[in-house]
């Protein structure tokens, strides 16, 4: 789950199959109870015809948690994070960032901080195609340390400068859920 519509979306097939549950966040659920085999299969069906699957296993946990605290801080979070993504993840995750950082890179192919700098750059495209905040509030909001820095890591990502991007004026920025 990447999105508030995708915690709705979960909620209400939660909802329509009875299944108790204590609370829904990015990338996982809450049940006050364990799920019954019979359940679970209705559960997985009904998540796997909205996109979502069914995560059981230690280790996908782990890597759709590190993706959901790096979505909801990139994405919804308006405070400005105070240390670096490393450190936020090894104290909200209790983990080496070490182990993390191999365990992600081995599951999903590509780095951590390579995730991370696609979520930035898709928060870069979503906020100039909305066109309310200039490049160096932009910058700012997500902690680069430069508006140069953004525009050399933009160009480098899209193969467009900030300005060009912001030109062309169409959604060229993916989904969260396509990422």
């Amino acid at each position: 789950m990447v999105c508030p519509r995708c915690i709705t979306t979960v909620e209400t097939i939660f909802d329509n199959l009875s299944i108790n549950y204590n609370s829904v966040i990015l990338g996982e659920v809450k049940s006050p109870q364990l799920i019954e085999s019979i359940e679970k299969e209705h559960l997985k069906q009904e998540l796997s015809n909205h996109g979502f699957e069914l995560l059981e296993d230690s280790k996908s946990k782990v890597i759709n948690s590190i993706k959901a605290l790096i979505i909801d801080e990139i994405h919804y979070k308006k405070d400005i994070l105070k240390v670096n993504f490393s450190s936020f993840l090894s104290d909200k995750l209790h983990q080496e960032y070490t182990s993390l950082s191999k365990l992600f890179s081995t599951l999903e192919g590509i780095t951590i901080e390579r995730f991370i700098l696609k979520q930035k750059i898709e928060r870069v495209k979503e906020l100039l195609f909305y066109n309310q905040l200039t490049l160096s509030e932009i910058a700012f909001q997500l902690n680069y340390s430069s508006t140069a820095h953004l525009s050399s890591q933009f160009k480098k990502e899209t193969g467009l400068t900030p300005t060009q991007f912001k030109k062309i004026r169409k959604p060229l920025h993916k989904s969260l859920d396509q990422l």
